[in-house]
């Protein structure tokens, strides 16, 4: 199985990210705390301290009654679309983060990107939000949506996301994407990755604690937790199409990535793992990171290598630091 192990210099701003992070979200949720609240104060956050760039245009759309929203940039070509399941512990939204991220890869790769709205916990358990994530994709089958043409990108809850419905397509027929990318995917509900342990103190972002907690926001029972619509890695990995891992070496998911690689690779997917240093989980989001351009770079190559895209576009953004995440932005599972 291909692992790289990424051993790019780390930045001053890579460090100083970390520093921040360790004091804004030092303390674990409380089990009292209420995920509406919380929710709304991130989305307030995004909406302050995340801009996008103005060629980005977003629009919005209702998917088999699930609503989404198109971002597209100039030399977006509509035979190349990116189905884009965001993060967030299966409870939170960050819309402008997100669509952000959306619009890099669409500048790299002359695509457009589909953003879903799931629905969110605690207002609706599984399986809420792969039934969504389902319906979405086959909209787009639906409408004309050549999946030779279609990638699937998640990072961390939706990164599962991005499993699950690969395993429903494979499990109910439907086509499958050209590719895949997974971005520190959350994939066992049970959380006994040995990084789980290893890793609670380093990283800042994604808590041990808070996964228990959200956990039980959910999963409405403990008998669903190695239900593969719950934890992929217990999937049937045959005929998944090829996919791409990124995790960082010292955060909390890193083994979820690294048991997802091992066994694809044993089932005869295509598949590469990237493992990097002193990143912070979701680092690919934040623009303005050193790092972020490189990983971003690495997913580009891997897309493009698998469907045949050829892009024009220069190797670092056009713009940094008009699509990014604030330095203290928030983040979850």
């Amino acid at each position: 199985m291909p692992v790289r192990l990424m051993d790019p210099p780390s930045s001053l701003l890579s460090r100083g990210l970390l520093r921040v992070l360790r004091v804004a979200l030092g303390r674990p949720l409380r089990h009292d705390t209420d995920i509406t609240v919380l929710r709304r104060r991130y989305e307030a956050f995004d909406a302050s301290h995340v801009r996008v760039g103005p060629d980005v245009q977003r629009t919005a759309v209702n998917c088999h009654g699930v609503p989404a929203e198109w971002i597209s940039v100039p030399g977006s070509r509509p035979d190349r679309t990116l189905l884009l399941l965001h993060g967030g512990s299966f409870a939170f939204r960050f819309p402008n983060t997100h669509a952000a991220f959306a619009a890099r890869l669409c500048r790299r790769l002359q695509a457009r990107a589909l953003v879903p709205d799931y629905r969110l916990v605690p207002e609706h358990p599984f399986p809420a939000a792969p039934d969504d994530c389902q319906a979405v994709y086959r909209w787009l089958l639906a409408n004309g949506c050549d999946p030779a043409g279609l990638v699937l990108v998640g990072d961390s809850a939706g990164g599962n996301l991005v499993l699950v419905t690969l395993h429903r397509c494979v499990r109910e027929g439907d086509a499958l994407p050209a590719c895949a990318v997974l971005l520190s995917p959350a994939v066992d509900c049970t959380l006994e990755s040995r990084s789980m342990f290893e890793n609670d103190a380093f990283d800042p972002v994604v808590r041990l604690a808070n996964l228990l907690l959200l956990r039980r926001h959910y999963v409405p029972t403990p008998q669903l937790y190695t239900d593969p619509d719950v934890s992929p890695l217990f999937a049937d990995f045959t005929r998944f199409p090829p996919l791409f891992l990124q995790a960082g070496r010292t955060e909390l998911l890193r083994d979820e990535a690294v048991r997802t690689a091992e066994k694809a690779h044993a089932a005869g997917v295509d598949v590469e793992l990237e493992l990097w240093p002193d990143t912070v989980h979701g680092f690919q989001l934040a623009a303005f990171l050193p790092e972020s351009q490189l990983a971003l770079s690495q997913i580009v190559g891997f897309v493009a290598a698998r469907t045949g895209w050829v892009s024009g576009q220069p190797a670092i953004d056009p713009a940094p630091g008009v699509e990014q995440a604030q330095r203290g932005a928030p983040g979850q599972a």
